[in-house]
């Protein structure tokens, strides 16, 4: 039996007790339909007012939000049916977890743009309306998708290449390594995140130590700039994590076999919602604009 699906066969055999799974998926729908909500605030917020939606600042951020509200969603998913269905089809497994692969990787390249953005604005303010037009930016969000997509796409047709058919057929329990067993994959997965974690990590740290040498003699708008970009930082961190976190799970799951479904489940808090939780906040909550059209929608006010 491979490791992959020695993981699947030990998480149905060590289940939760029928209170504990009720109480875990309680509070991962609470919490993701909490961040949903917020979500789409910031999406009619967005598209109700033209001060956002022709800036190219907020068209990136939106942008990061429609992402992380499609991840979301698509773990909740599968997190409920990891407790209520078990197994699922192939098939139908296949497709959630190459669209959360996808999401996964727009994120921190979603990071770096708005990172680079807001240097631009600070650094060459004079210039930045030039350089950062709504078309640029909509291009630039194109090549996210393609670059996202060139990754994650040759998983499927290597797994279609290397496994029998029927396997598309078959029920299994939904992981990515259950999806995608082959070896390779993960040989080019790391490959390709260690790429994504250099370059993001360059622009994060020069767009930084740029704004910090500009807000010592700028305005404070230069200083707000400077800590965005250090939240920026914080969620790239959190995206660094989720991608060592395979070989982490793998360890405690061999480790400590009777406890998967616990290390599952703080997975998936620390992993996967709290980056996703992180983006309301950086422009919903400190963004001065954002915050005066927000709680229009989020307290069911009627717009002034």
């Amino acid at each position: 039996m491979s490791v992959s699906s020695a993981n699947g066969t030990m998480v149905i055999q060590y289940r939760d007790s029928f209170s504990k799974a009720v109480a875990k998926n309680v509070i991962v729908v609470v919490i993701g339909i909490s961040i949903n909500y917020i979500n789409v605030g910031l999406i009619l917020t967005f598209c109700k007012h033209q001060i956002f939606y022709t800036n190219p600042r907020y068209v990136l951020f939106i942008h990061l939000v429609v992402n992380d509200m499609i991840q979301v969603t698509l773990s909740l998913c599968m997190f409920i049916i990891s407790y209520t269905i078990y197994k699922i089809n192939a098939s139908v497994c296949c497709t959630f977890i190459l669209m959360a692969l996808i999401m996964t990787e727009n994120t921190p390249l979603n990071l770096a743009c708005m990172a680079i953005e807001c240097y631009i604005a600070i650094c060459f303010p004079l210039r930045h309306a030039q350089i950062c037009t709504i078309k640029r930016t909509l291009i630039l969000i194109g090549l996210i998708w393609t670059t996202t997509m060139l990754s994650c796409l040759p998983d499927l047709f290597i797994t279609l290449a290397t496994v029998p058919l029927d396997f598309f057929q078959s029920k299994i329990f939904c992981l990515r390594k259950t999806t995608f067993p082959n070896p390779i994959i993960l040989e080019k997965r790391n490959t390709t995140y260690i790429v994504y974690l250099i370059v993001v990590w360059f622009v994060i740290f020069f767009t930084y130590f740029k704004i910090l040498s500009t807000a010592k003699t700028a305005s404070s708008n230069a200083k707000k700039a400077q800590n965005t970009i250090i939240l920026h930082g914080f969620q790239v961190l959190l995206c660094i994590t989720n991608y060592i976190s395979p070989q982490f799970q793998d360890s405690l799951i061999q480790r400590f076999p009777e406890n998967i479904t616990d290390s599952l489940f703080a997975f998936y808090i620390v992993l996967m919602i709290m980056p996703r939780a992180i983006s309301p906040i950086v422009y919903g909550i400190r963004d001065t604009s954002f915050r005066k059209y927000l709680k229009t929608y989020l307290l069911c006010k009627s717009p002034q």
